[in-house]
């Protein structure tokens, strides 16, 4: 059977699992207290390993991280903080860990997040989506969907405030916060997933929100922007740069590859209210490359060069993986 048949046959169970999974009523998978995760190189496109760039990314390497624990999965954020890694996943559940250059994971710690909206039982009450993080105070802010609220957690993850945007409380409950960054001068920028800006004319759009400070504290409201991704995609993470502009992560579903995704250059820089912003692509991971359903970025230096990491969230499905890719940013 033909590789576009063979998932032309299996969609209808897999559209099924993901409707299941994505539903806020669902029970949530805590992850447990013995911390057990292990990590299998990666090439960039299976099966070829002389291909090591996409677009404006170099290749320097990538892990497939499992683990027997049910609850290790569904991974939408990340943060890289020298060779600490935070994974944070849409069950409110936190993976952090240190890797060295062998890509050996050690001092691997599971744990929740202690705060959230609603209870802990259900998923939608625990579904972090973003995650983003101060380098000088270490504090961390957390965007969870299906409630569209954001939260901000000390350096250990314990809960301190918590904001409920007003003009985030017509987002899409299952289409809020998925992008979420800080900006090297302290504002916050906040994108919806499927979220589009009030009034007509606004279906290629997604609603960008820019704060002047921490959303969680008393401040102006923010600005509000407008982001158009290329046709059939949404935003899914994004991060900023050392200069202020953004790489938003893109993602789309469909056949025959199923999950793709792209990485888009945005500069927002001098942005007025009401603009209207594009990105210009500058990776494309579409087949042969690793096309998994991505959701986090993450941005570090490491001597001269800008370092991009990626992971995937795949959704406690069979047919899905963890993965956790490393480029070098060529720009």
């Amino acid at each position: 059977m033909r590789p576009w048949l063979r998932t032309l046959a299996f969609l209808p169970l897999i559209v099924a699992s993901l409707s299941l999974g994505a539903s806020g009523k669902a029970l949530r998978t805590a992850i447990g207290s013995t911390p057990r995760m292990a990590a299998q190189p990666v090439q960039l496109a299976p099966g070829d390993p002389a291909r090591t760039r996409i677009g404006r990314l170099a290749y320097l390497g990538g892990v497939r991280l499992t683990s027997p624990d049910r609850g290790f999965s569904g991974f939408s954020a990340l943060q890289v903080i020298g060779d600490a890694f935070v994974l944070v996943s849409d069950r409110g559940n936190v993976v952090r860990f240190h890797m060295g250059a062998d890509w050996r994971p050690f001092d691997i710690r599971f744990g929740e997040l202690p705060n959230g909206p609603g209870i802990s039982a259900y998923k939608g009450d625990r579904d972090a989506e973003s995650l983003t993080r101060d380098p000088v105070t270490g504090k961390f802010w957390v965007g969870f969907e299906s409630h569209n609220v954001i939260w901000r957690f000390d350096a250990d993850f314990r809960g301190e405030r918590v904001a409920f945007p007003l003009e985030m409380r017509g987002w899409p409950a299952n289409g809020g916060p998925e992008s979420m960054a800080r900006l090297p001068d302290g504002r916050f920028v906040v994108i919806g997933e499927t979220a589009r800006p009030p009034g007509e004319g606004h279906r290629d759009q997604r609603e960008m929100l820019l704060f002047a400070g921490d959303p969680t504290r008393d401040a102006p409201r923010p600005i509000r922007l407008g982001y158009v991704p290329p046709p059939g995609y949404d935003p899914s993470d994004a991060v900023a740069l050392p200069d202020g502009r953004l790489l938003v992560l893109v993602r789309r579903f469909g056949l025959p590859s199923l999950f793709t995704v792209r990485v888009e250059l945005v500069d927002l820089r001098g942005a007025k209210p009401g603009a209207v912003l594009r990105g210009e692509t500058i990776a494309d991971f579409a087949p042969p490359f690793q096309h998994d359903n991505f959701e986090g970025l993450a941005v570090a230096r490491e001597g001269d060069s800008t370092v991009l990491w990626m992971i995937s969230d795949d959704n406690e499905q069979w047919w899905q993986q963890t993965l956790l890719l490393k480029f070098r940013l060529d720009l």
